[in-house]
């Protein structure tokens, strides 16, 4: 999922091609610049790629647990599939509020908060056998990491010189396919051979184990003076933003839709047995990936973002059309990994350099719209599991990609521009 903080970056960390006027009407400078470094301090980023591992995992966790979880809560699948949406929801409903009420606050202390939140919503996950309790937990949980995305892209950038700042970046965000290579996979393994409650508790584990890495080891950044935020409707105003605001909304929801019930849908193709083996082939590809993401992203944005959204529809139309095929399964969850892995980096990226002085504003808003997303991703997909079952997931996918292609397409001006402001050719 992508971050967004709300505090600005320094003045280096902006692009002064980028003189839309409405960006240069929200131009705002921070005082706290840090000195300049020659080298990405890894074990600070670290720290919070595994803070953005833990937030990925707790949100996506449910997708290879379902059937598990469903029986003990004595649920339907498809109202189990709604702890997703529920966690998505605390996190759309949150974010912006809790970005604007938080502005002035340490950042550390922010996500050592955050962090804290999340070990205590998996925790009681793990030992809760009602629904409805799950269900508020998982929504502290989507509070919590209303706070983390709120903070975690952004103190990525302030902790790397100006030239390293989107591989520090790719850094903090490889959180997102190790969970899905890792993460999912392996709880999905342990789900199977204890149960799911214990995947949670392990959860809570890696938890209290970040926040001691995080209280030695990551460095603190002070607030944003109150009365400095944006306004968000005047962002939309500037040029580039809504398109890549839309691309995200429509590309994580037709993403959502599929991934929150994989092991339903697998069960369907007689493959229930091979869903943490899809899981971590689907990860796998995401880690590779990033790596291109981090490598070319500099320069190829537009490229990368068109690719990106092409290859997920080429994996949707393979699923549509073999899905009875256990190779070709196999080769349409590589094609949506390698199209979906570095997404959360590509859009992320796309609405800063849209919003210019207004990044952070841009993108708060573009973490809400990705939860809206999320949430609506299990609530649709739940409902066509329930009318007309798993195998209209990738028509759905597709019918969903159209307009994202085109929007992306023809945003080549502003927001998925063929060079990126301050791009060096």
């Amino acid at each position: 999922m992508p971050t967004t903080d709300p505090t600005p970056t320094h003045p280096e960390a902006t692009h002064p091609e980028t003189t839309h006027p409405e960006a240069t009407h929200l131009r705002a400078t921070h005082p706290h610049t840090p000195p300049q470094q020659k080298k990405l301090p890894l074990a600070g980023l670290l720290a919070l790629a595994t803070a953005v591992f833990i937030t990925s995992l707790t949100e996506t966790l449910p997708a290879g647990l379902l059937p598990a979880m469903s029986a003990d809560l004595v649920v339907s699948e498809s109202a189990t599939g709604q702890t997703v949406t529920i966690y998505a929801l605390g996190t759309a409903l949150t974010a912006i509020p809790l970005t604007a009420a938080t502005a002035g606050w340490h950042r550390k202390r922010l996500l050592l908060m955050a962090m804290a939140g999340f070990a205590a919503a998996n925790t009681v996950t793990a030992v809760s056998g009602d629904y409805t309790l799950t269900m508020a937990a998982r929504f502290v949980a989507g509070v919590a990491a209303g706070l983390a995305w709120a903070l975690l892209a952004g103190y990525a950038r302030r902790m790397a010189p100006v030239h390293l700042q989107g591989r520090a970046i790719a850094i903090a965000m490889a959180g997102i396919p190790v969970a899905l290579s890792l993460g999912v996979p392996a709880g999905t393994y342990l789900g199977e051979l204890l149960s799911w409650q214990a995947a949670f508790l392990v959860m809570t584990g890696l938890t209290v184990g970040l926040l001691a890495w995080t209280a030695a080891l990551v460095p603190d950044y002070p607030g944003r003076p109150r009365g400095a935020t944006p306004p968000m409707l005047r962002t939309l105003r500037v040029p580039g933003v809504t398109p890549v605001l839309f691309v995200t909304l429509v590309f994580v929801l037709a993403h959502t839709v599929l991934y929150t019930y994989i092991a339903t849908y697998l069960t369907d193709l007689g493959m229930s047995g091979s869903t943490d083996a899809v899981l971590l082939v689907f990860g796998a590809a995401s880690l590779v990936s990033i790596w291109i993401v981090g490598a070319l992203i500099h320069r190829r944005l537009r490229v990368l973002t068109l690719a990106a959204v092409l290859l997920v529809g080429v994996a949707a139309a393979l699923l549509a059309v073999f899905s009875d095929t256990p190779a070709l399964v196999y080769a349409a969850v590589t094609l949506w990994g390698l199209g979906w892995g570095g997404a959360p980096t590509l859009l992320q990226t796309a609405a800063a350099d849209a919003g210019g002085e207004a990044a952070d504003a841009a993108q708060a808003m573009l973490v809400t719209l990705w939860n809206v997303a999320m949430a609506a991703g299990g609530v649709i997909g739940g409902l066509l599991l329930d009318l007309a079952g798993t195998s209209s997931f990738p028509w759905t996918i597709l019918l969903l990609l159209t307009p994202v292609l085109l929007v992306t397409l023809t945003a080549r001006t502003h927001g998925f521009p063929a060079v990126r402001p301050g791009a060096k050719q």
